[in-house]
């Protein structure tokens, strides 16, 4: 097996993790790390509804036209958080109008997403200023959000949870089992389109930390982990809450050590926790299975 010098060793750790005058780095992303903080909520409670509406494939097609919205707004020198919402909200009134079904929604989001990506790279080659920029839409920054930035991010964030708040109960009921929700006179297709939007408009806040490339570890991930040791409709989204907030913040400070963009560390604290959620969960199904068989073997 072939072995790493000392020194190059050394090199790539000192990337990964340096925490050299960590104290005075911290001071310059407080605004980051609050924004960390709010994009975790509103990731776990979006995705408890994307895991339940089975929208995993939505969220990554809103990604990519949000990335393109971000280029877009890069390139004409608009306000990059604006492009993003608006390329966000457009692709989740297409994917929401169009795709009423399963089958038409997933042909549509093939559909949207290479145009999109393609569009994004397109406005990122046309772009001529810092590479940095152009790499950061894709895989996150840390220290892209100034106090405006921060302001427009948590009044949208405000919007995004209001909206889920109000229809939390009926969106639950047409989630769960739509067909018996629409018997009941639940308007379950102005439900679908109202949380297309707000999930537009999560995605758009989430690309800000990740970029749009791992979009799904605040989206998905969270809310996926969360499912493996609760079936609680309380516990479920407080968990999934828990879970994305310290992914987000987690990856944050780790990142701030690093030299390496924030989206790796994002993404693998996310993994770790939901890997640990699914060997909880698949402990607690042996251990079930066990009693169930002994006491099967007792009453026989």
């Amino acid at each position: 097996m072939l072995a790493l010098p000392a020194a190059a060793s050394d090199d790539w750790w000192q990337r990964l993790f340096s925490f050299e005058n960590y104290g005075e780095l911290l001071a310059l992303v407080h605004n980051s790390v609050i924004a960390g903080a709010v994009l975790g909520l509103v990731g776990g409670l979006v995705g408890v509804f994307v895991m339940q509406r089975d929208l995993a494939f939505a969220v990554h097609g809103i990604s990519e036209l949000s990335f393109a919205g971000a280029a877009a707004a890069l390139l004409f020198g608009i306000d990059v958080v604006l492009g993003s919402v608006l390329g966000s909200v457009i692709a989740a009134v297409l994917i929401g109008v169009l795709g009423t079904r399963a089958r038409d929604r997933n042909s549509i989001i093939g559909v949207l997403m290479p145009f999109g990506l393609g569009l994004g790279v397109l406005f990122l080659s046309l772009y001529p200023g810092r590479a940095a920029n152009k790499f950061g839409l894709l895989t996150g920054q840390i220290v892209a959000v100034d106090d405006t930035r921060l302001s427009l991010l948590v009044l949208l964030s405000a919007v995004v949870v209001a909206g889920l708040l109000i229809i939390w109960r009926p969106l639950t009921f047409a989630s769960i089992d739509p067909d018996v929700a629409a018997a009941r006179g639940v308007p379950t297709r102005a439900l679908s389109f109202t949380f297309m939007l707000l999930l537009g408009l999560a995605v758009a806040l989430a690309v800000q930390v990740v970029g749009a490339l791992l979009v799904l570890s605040l989206l998905i991930t969270p809310a996926a982990a969360a499912s493996r040791i609760s079936a609680s409709p309380v516990g479920v989204p407080l968990l999934s809450v828990l879970f994305a907030v310290t992914s987000a913040v987690g990856g944050i400070l780790l990142a701030l050590g690093g030299n390496v963009p924030i989206s790796p560390y994002v993404t693998t604290v996310s993994f770790v926790i939901y890997l640990v959620c699914r060997l909880v969960g698949n402990a607690r199904t042996r251990r079930g299975w066990t009693r169930r068989g002994a006491l099967a073997a007792a009453r026989s």
